[in-house]
């Protein structure tokens, strides 16, 4: 009975303990557990982490198996908060518990704040606190054993909502801060071993500010495996100037960054990572040189890059198309040549340097295959390119616009040929266009390049560099094909085209006068040659070129200003020759041709100022070269003076030889009144009528001339005398009227020789000087002018100036008549010549002969010894004769050359005249006594 009572208690036992437990159970769940958890918690953190935690409420559920904590706070060392959440639910599965696995129905984590702290060793504060906690306890570090599995965990759902992580960088000078919120993940059947029929699926989302991440795909843990696609978006230059700053030498001013992509990643024996249809753009980017520039100088509308895909263990990468719009870019030079962006990266450079590590990576780099990459092609629009430069005297500017250029594919392999096109417009006017292809390894290029209408006054800084010109117009345009080949050393290549410079207009600066201009300079077709440097022009066509050269009052042409100080000076010191040249430079032109072209001159340095011109200039210069043997040939027609015909043509030899080149020059009836400045300046007279004839013949070997200079003037009527310090001391208007023939023309050679070389040597200089002194010989010595000129059959020009009497008589001498005869034939071709005839005696020689012709008279025979005695007494002057035999006979002299003259060779009475005999003239060593003449003019 009493086993039977037993029996009976038995169940109510079972029940009583069961309830127990329950009760025990409850009590440990929903009071112990949570009384546990937050009294360990705070002493758990400080214990490893060393922070001071607080948690305002933990709750649990036995029987739901969850635990919920609410508004947990953790300060570190600092009394700064590192971690918190306002809720934290955790949620077991009793079923997944039974078959071994922790598993996880739900973990919500609500409003979670971690503070990520990356220190100036580049550390975080996370393993700080915890190294610092095990340092003071003297704790040994565990490491995890290898290929330990991990355990079973299984979480049906994660979820994080309302997040935020302030992550704060010390590794630059000035900390940044970053507040990344909200912060929600997703997190949704995820298992820590291996499952082939499924994989975890998450999805995270994250801001900061207007930039957000978003995350989502599937995840495997055992083994690891991922994929899914990530999208950051609207990342602005703030947070990318910070994390960039140590590998960015510019500053970034402006931007934001969104880039997305597909990606797939295995971590088994080898890791395997892949990307695909990724995409990366940029909107409104703005980048500086530096951070002491004003203004970005750099800026684009945006770029897209798309079909970005890269494969980690094939090292491949591949990129659709880079397409930017409206770049502009901004380019500076200083005066010390320093480009802004490239001095930013020499800058960045030196204070960079390359670490060990970087080293060995890229020595580890080279040992692998090589990494091949592909880029389906380049796009740019409606872009800008703006130079700045300092380092000229005059500051330049030249600006790209509309810019667009596109190319085709490339590959890391370099050697299938790339299409490229570009096209452009200069600010200024003028469109630039180029399109071929290039092969980067090994190097060619092949160009098509077009420009038209190109203002070339946008390069006169550059221009002034070299010579002293101002561009006050013209246009430059081309068309031609560039190659290049650099498969071989030397760089090897050809340019083939057409150049023309229209309505060029070049003054000095500061002056608004015309230096030199053209219509039109057309080169076609040009020929070029890289190596062996060689330049070969068709055909230079010149249309309408005009020249305005002056010279000023101080005697320095407009023309010598081209040409700077410190180049002048330093012409003195010949450049040197390059030995590395292997083939001097060849150049040859075709044909020059000209047309209509104008040279106007003016000489302010006279008074009055002198100006002429030569126009109507037509003509060609062929075959010029320096390369022998070449001689090129010389035509060209001109006027001069609005009248007068100029002619040039000659030979030209190889330039830059020794060899001779000869040219003729002829011109016709040019008026000598406008050439009075000059003439008058060395005559002393102005020029009041004539014309003016010129043959000249030059022949010049290296600096050589030698020139004959033919000048024939018809006419030539001097006007009023002139004041000037240069004029001839010698009767002008004589001189002439004895080079003047009877038709009024003066005709003279003038040679000359010299050095071209010479600082002394002018041409023309030398040619007025040759002409001056011939006049002046005229003037001064007239016979043997006429000598000269009229051929005296052996006679020179101090016999023509005089004549021989017999003594005692007024008969000639042998063969004086014949001098008479030439005297007036000169006279008959100068009519405005008047010879002034004086006859003459000589006391001694014609005395003695009249005093003898007496005494014979008087006594018949006389003898030697009365001759001799009245000889003496004569030349004693003991003995005289009538004072009127002496004045007859002088007289009767110069009645007889005024016969001959007249009576004889028809010279007009009008030309003759008579002087007062002269009564001691002079005997010749035959004994004859000389008269003489003087000319003078009407």
């Amino acid at each position: 009975m009493a086993q039977s009572r037993q029996s009976s208690h038995l169940p109510r036992n079972l029940v009583i303990g069961a309830l127990l437990l329950i009760v025990l159970y409850s009590l440990a769940g929903f009071l112990v557990l949570p009384w546990w958890l937050k009294r360990t918690l705070p002493d758990q953190m400080e214990q490893h982490m060393g922070w001071q935690a607080d948690v305002a409420d933990i709750r649990s559920n036995p029987f739901a198996l969850s635990v919920e904590a609410l508004n947990l706070s953790a300060q570190d060392s600092n009394n700064e908060k590192v971690v918190g959440f306002d809720r934290l639910y955790i949620n077991l599965s009793f079923f997944e518990l039974i078959q071994g696995v922790v598993g996880f129905e739900a973990i919500e984590l609500e409003e979670p704040f971690i503070r990520l702290d990356l220190l100036e060793d580049y550390s975080v504060n996370f393993a700080r606190d915890f190294q610092a906690v095990s340092a003071g306890e003297g704790g040994k570090s565990t490491e995890p054993e290898e290929d330990q599995a991990p355990p079973s965990l299984y979480f049906q759902q994660f979820t994080i909502s309302g997040g935020e992580l302030l992550f704060r960088d010390f590794t630059q000078p000035e900390m940044a801060e970053f507040r990344i919120t909200p912060l929600d993940l997703t997190l949704s059947d995820l298992a820590t071993w291996q499952r082939d029929d499924r994989n975890s699926d998450y999805h995270l989302q994250a801001a900061l500010g207007n930039q957000t991440i978003e995350w989502q795909g599937n995840l495997s843990i055992t083994p690891l495996y991922s994929s899914g696609n990530l999208a950051i978006s609207g990342v602005d230059h703030k947070t990318l100037g910070h994390f960039l700053a140590p590998y960015l030498p510019y500053d970034l001013r402006g931007g934001k960054v969104t880039v997305r992509s597909d990606y797939e990643l295995q971590a088994a024996d080898i890791l395997y990572l892949s990307t695909s249809n990724g995409r990366l753009s940029v909107e409104d980017l703005a980048v500086a040189p530096g951070k002491q520039s004003d203004q970005p100088r750099l800026t684009t509308a945006s770029i897209a890059i798309d079909d970005i895909g890269f494969d980690l263990n094939a090292r491949e990468a591949r990129v659709g198309q880079i397409t930017l719009e409206q770049p502009d870019i901004m380019l500076a030079r200083n005066k010390a040549g320093e480009i802004d962006w490239v001095a930013a990266l020499d800058a960045f450079a030196k204070n960079g340097g390359k670490s060990e590590a970087d080293t060995e990576e890229s020595a580890t780099a080279a040992t692998e295959r090589p990494f091949r990459w592909s880029l389906a092609g380049i796009k740019v629009s409606g872009g800008r390119v703006l130079w700045q430069d300092q380092q000229p005297a005059s500051p330049a500017e030249l600006s790209l616009e509309q810019l667009s250029f596109s190319t085709a594919g490339i590959s890391s392999e370099m050697e299938d040929p790339v299409s490229y096109q570009l096209e452009t417009a200069l600010a200024g006017g003028g469109k630039l266009s180029l399109n071929g292809q290039l092969t980067p390894q090994p190097f060619t290029l092949e160009a098509a390049i077009s420009g038209s209408d190109i203002l070339l006054a946008a390069f006169e800084p550059y221009l002034q560099e070299s010579a002293n010109l101002a561009v006050a117009g013209g246009t430059l345009g081309l068309d031609g094909n560039l190659d290049l080949d650099g498969q071989q050393e030397p760089l090897t290549g050809t340019f083939s085209g057409t150049a023309e410079v229209s309505g060029l207009n070049l003054q000095l600066p500061g002056s608004n006068e015309r230096l030199i201009s053209w219509q039109t300079l057309r080169l076609a077709p040009i020929e070029y040659n890289v190596h062996p440097a060689r330049l070969e022009i068709g055909t230079v066509t010149l249309a309408r070129p005009a020249i305005n050269l002056v010279r000023n009052a101080n005697s320095v042409h407009n023309i010598e200003k081209i040409i700077r100080q410190s180049e002048a000076a330093d012409t003195s010191t010949p450049p040197q020759q390059d030995a590395s040249d292997d083939a001097p430079f060849i150049f040859r032109v075709g044909q020059l041709m000209i047309e209509k072209g104008v040279l106007d001159y003016t000489d302010r340095a006279l008074d009055p100022v002198f100006t002429t011109s030569l126009d109507q200039l037509n003509g060609s210069v062929t075959g010029l070269s320096n390369v022998s043997p070449q001689q090129g040939k010389v035509s060209l027609k001109g006027r001069v003076g609005g009248s007068a015909s100029v002619e040039v043509d000659g030979t030209i030899g190889t330039l830059g030889t020794k060899e001779t080149s000869t040219l003729k020059l002829t011109m016709k009836d040019l008026s000598l009144p406008a050439l009075s400045p000059y003439l008058g300046r060395y005559l002393g007279y102005g020029i009041d009528s004539g014309k003016l004839g010129l043959d000249l013949d030059y022949e010049v070997t290296g600096s050589q001339i030698n020139a004959s200079n033919r000048v024939v003037m018809d006419r030539l009527g001097l006007g009023q005398a002139i004041v000037s310090k240069d004029a001839v001391n010698a009767p002008v208007k004589l001189g002439l009227a004895l080079l003047r023939d009877s038709n009024g023309v003066i005709e003279v050679n003038l040679p000359i020789s010299g050095d071209l070389d010479s600082p002394d040597f002018r041409v023309g200089q030398v040619v007025m000087r040759t002409f001056v002194n011939l006049l002046a010989k005229a003037a001064t010595s007239p016979f043997s002018v006429l000598g000269s000129i009229v051929d005296l059959a052996g006679l020179s020009g101090e016999e023509l100036g005089q004549v021989s009497f017999e003594p005692g008589t007024a008969r000639l001498a042998p063969g004086e008549a014949e001098k008479l005869a030439v005297l007036a034939d000169a006279l008959l071709e100068r009519p405005d010549l008047l010879l002034n005839i004086r006859g003459g005696v000589s006391p001694s020689a014609d005395g003695l002969v009249l005093l003898r012709d007496e005494l014979a008279a008087e006594g018949g025979q006389l003898s030697e010894q009365d001759w001799e005695e009245a000889r003496e007494a004569y030349l004693a002057g003991e003995r005289s004769l009538a004072p009127e035999v002496l004045n007859n006979l002088a007289s009767a002299r110069g009645a007889s050359m005024q016969e001959i003259l007249r009576d004889t060779h028809a010279v007009p009475a009008s030309q003759l005249f008579m002087l007062d005999p002269s009564r001691n003239a002079e005997v010749s060593g035959d004994g004859n006594v000389i008269v003489g003449f003087t000319l003078d003019l009407r």
